[in-house]
């Protein structure tokens, strides 16, 4: 959350480019509502099944560049999805994440006690995002084009 994702992958896609797509955005645009409201409204399963079926079709349909929700890679069969593909993981620390979002009430998982539950969704995420990444770049203290080159330089890719 607030790592950057849609912007670095805008960035990205446009240097490479290819086409930019995001899990998130077709969620909503399908749904006709926020993450929030799905959350709300029928709860973070729910919401997860939705980011599982979201991710699988923009696999199987987008030859771009793909950001994925925080949650993604919860799913055992989306992690199986990504082996084989180019993925980077832009890691952050707590502190980069309250710069940067202020961990406020619009991220559904981080309601209460922000900073807590911010870290102890890392705890429990990070070793999924390393398994299912190809690279790690860190974001701290970096521009969205900072991000981009280090990106592009660490999958030794070239820009179109």
């Amino acid at each position: 959350m607030g790592v950057g994702k849609s912007s670095v992958g805008r960035l990205l896609a446009e240097r490479l480019g290819v086409g930019y797509r995001d899990t998130d955005e077709d969620i909503v645009a399908a749904e006709g509502r926020t993450i929030a409201e799905i959350f709300v409204d029928e709860g973070e399963s729910a919401f997860r099944e939705l980011e599982k079926n979201a991710v699988r079709a923009a696999l199987s349909g987008h030859e771009g560049v793909l950001a994925l929700g925080g949650g993604a890679v919860l799913d055992a069969g989306t992690r199986a999805l990504l082996a084989g593909q180019r993925v980077v993981y832009l890691s952050m620390d707590v502190e980069e994440a309250v710069r940067r979002t202020g961990l406020n009430a619009a991220r559904p998982l981080l309601a209460v006690n922000p900073r807590k539950q911010w870290r102890e969704l890392m705890e429990a995420r990070r070793h999924l995002y390393e398994e299912a990444a190809t690279v790690v770049v860190a974001t701290d203290g970096r521009t969205p084009e900072e991000v981009t080159q280090a990106a592009l330089d660490t999958l030794e890719l070239k820009e179109a």
